[in-house]
This record gives structure tokens, sequence and C-alpha cells, in this order.
């Protein structure tokens, strides 16, 4: 693969993914910016686009989130615009996402923008996840190095490396594209306008995901009965928690059972979830459902670029939420998961409650008829 330097996926997932950077020049070949400056900035404006712009003037750190109205002249140095989810709201950027999709959707998160000034960047810091740096315009140039001091500044608003030692740097160009695995310190900043393309990837924090299985199970759990001492006995020390209620109590929250199975449903839809900033857009004079069925035989299905899809065997997990599906039914989510489309031929074969799926998703803009470009 040229993205990957001319290693196949198992080549770079066995020699690299988690373990050391890759340089690779010209991934893309020829690759020219997705979006203009201008569409950028405009992104950048919208409530809906997560955005952040840093500043670096006079030595003093700032940062400020979005929406951003106004932004620094691009002839003022030490800037740098940050759009997140850049592949929600363009088809080329969801594009070009998907060409990281050797690895799996459940860790794939979002295309990033990152626009810079000349001189512009955002410090050297660490990710806590993988991340593969595209160079799209302009030229930026990296420090790199592994090391264990990942000691912070204290007073910033940004999490910047206080003792940065580097130990490789390069330029990279258009079409460029540098992998970085979790927690290896780098620092980039802009030779000249620039924009760079950053594909990260979903690492949560056991700590975070803890919180929410607890939620999860919160949902569903079922405790019967009431707390009950028929054996009390009269006390003088009143104020006192009794080692008989602690006791009880504990015996039964240790009847909370959970197996791989509800870790299963929980991952799925945690990890289809949409970010709370994303909002589908439903059309706006929806068909009815025969008509919907009949040009869906004809055009097929595409989800929309927002919507997230995993599986795990007959379960089924869709921005949020899980169903348990037929085998017959399972065959085409499974294609509509892995290819993000389904070919109007194969929907022949789907049952009437899957059809009724499709058309409740179709309303609610969760998928479109394939037209091409989904807008």
């Amino acid at each position: 693969m040229t993205l990957l330097g001319g290693l196949t996926p198992a080549q770079f997932m066995r020699d690299y993914w988690h373990k050391k950077p890759l340089l690779i020049r010209q991934a893309i070949p020829g690759f020219t910016p997705l979006l203009s400056r201008d569409e950028l900035f405009g992104m950048a404006a919208n409530e809906e686009v997560e955005s952040r712009l840093i500043t670096h003037f006079d030595q003093h750190w700032q940062m400020d989130s979005g929406p951003l109205e106004e932004l620094p002249s691009p002839d003022e140095p030490d800037w740098t615009l940050l759009v997140q989810g850049a592949n929600l709201h363009n088809d080329g950027a969801d594009a070009l996402l998907q060409q990281f999709r050797f690895l799996p959707d459940a860790r794939l998160d979002d295309l990033m923008i990152s626009y810079a000034s000349a001189g512009g960047g955002v410090g050297p810091h660490f990710d806590s996840y993988d991340v593969f740096l595209l160079q799209a315009h302009g030229h930026r140039h990296w420090k790199i190095g592994a090391q264990d001091d990942l000691t912070l500044v204290e007073v910033a608003p940004l999490k910047i490396l206080e003792n940065f030692q580097p130990e490789q740097e390069f330029t990279l160009e258009p079409g460029d594209m540098l992998y970085l695995p979790p927690n290896y310190a780098h620092d980039g900043v802009a030779v000249d306008e620039c924009m760079t393309y950053s594909i990260g990837f979903r690492a949560p924090s056991y700590q975070e995901l803890g919180e929410a299985f607890t939620e999860f199970l919160a949902d569903t759990l079922e405790l019967p009965g009431r707390y009950a001492d028929p054996d009390c006995e009269p006390t003088e020390r009143p104020a006192e928690l009794n080692d008989t209620m602690v006791t009880d109590i504990t015996r039964q929250l240790n009847a909370i059972r959970f197996d791989k199975e509800d870790v299963s449903v929980f991952l799925g839809e945690y990890l289809t979830e949409p970010k709370l900033n994303v909002y589908f857009d439903p059309p706006t004079e929806p068909l009815e459902e025969d008509e919907f069925a009949s040009l869906a035989a004809e055009q097929g299905l595409r989800l929309d670029r927002k919507t997230r899809m995993l599986y795990r065997g007959m379960d089924l997990f869709i921005n949020g939420l899980s169903f348990a599906v037929t085998p017959a039914d399972s065959r085409l989510l499974v294609a509509l998961a892995d290819h993000r489309c389904l070919a109007g031929n194969m929907l022949q074969d789907a049952s009437a409650d899957l059809a009724d799926a499709f058309y409740t998703w179709y309303v609610d803009g969760w998928l479109h008829l394939d037209q091409g470009t989904v807008t």
C-alpha cells in the first residue's frame, strides 16, 4: 500500500502499530487539501463543529473553544486552528478516513484538521492514542522522541511537555505522513501556512469505561427485596453504622453479576454512541415507506457519514442502540456495517422487521438512498 509506504497492513501492524514511529514519504502522492482555507474557517464558525484556536503570541499560550466567528489573519504568525471531526461534515474527509479501515471501526475515531500560520503549533506534547499525521498543504517541521519523562508544564491551557527531548526531526510536505504510537513525544511547527490532517484512534481509559459500564448496568439492574432488620436490638450508640446492616447490604450487592455478553452489548452501544455535538439531518420531505422501499431496491442504501455501526455475533449496534437479529438479517447488516453501503438487489432478502428498521433509519437521517455523494 502506498498509504503505508509499501508495507501491507499486516506488516505495519506487526512491526509498527503501538510500537514505533513510521515516516512515510508520499503516502498519498499529489495530495491536495480536501477543504480550502475559507471552507475550514467557515466550519470552525459552525456551532455543530468542535474547534479550538491556539495562539502563542508573545510567548504566551492561549486556547479558545469554538464556534469561532473571528480568527487571526493568516499573515500573522504563531497561531493554530484545530477542527475536530471533519469527516462528520465533509464527504472527502470521510472518504480519507475510510482508507484507514484496515484497523477496526471500534478503534477508529475521527479526522482532525490542523491549520497553522507560519510558526504555529501546539507545543511539544504526547497523545494517549495512535495517530497518523498527513501533511495536506504547506510544510511542517516535526521533532519526535521516545521519553519516559511526561511531566507537563503546570500553568498552561494545553498539555505541554516540560522537558521535551527530541531524537529525530524532519520536514513533511504535502502527501507525506507520520505515524506515532501512543505516548510518543512530538512537536510540529508550521514552516509556512500549512494544514495537517490527523487520523486519530479511540483509546478510552479503563476508568472511563468503568464509569460508563456502571451506568449501563444501572439501566438493567434488578435487586428484589428491601433491607429489613427484624432482629434489631436497642442501641446506646444511635449514630453508629452497625455491622449488621453493612454485612447484609454487602451480601446483596455482591449478588450483582455480569458476563462477557453484558460487556459486549455495553461496548457496542458505548462505541457507537454519537458524540454530544453530532446531529443527524433527516430528509426535509421523507418518502412514503413503499416509495422508499422501491427506490432502495433500485439504488441501494448508504450509511450517513455520521453513523457508527458495529456488530458482534447476532447483535447489531448502531448509533448507541443494540438489536438482536436473525441469521438472515445479520448477513445484510454485517455487509452494511463493513462496506457502509448495500446494493439494491440485496434488499430483497431483508425481513419485514429489517425493512421497517431501514425506513426508520432513513427518516432519522442515519442512512440514505445511495445516489452517490451524501449531502
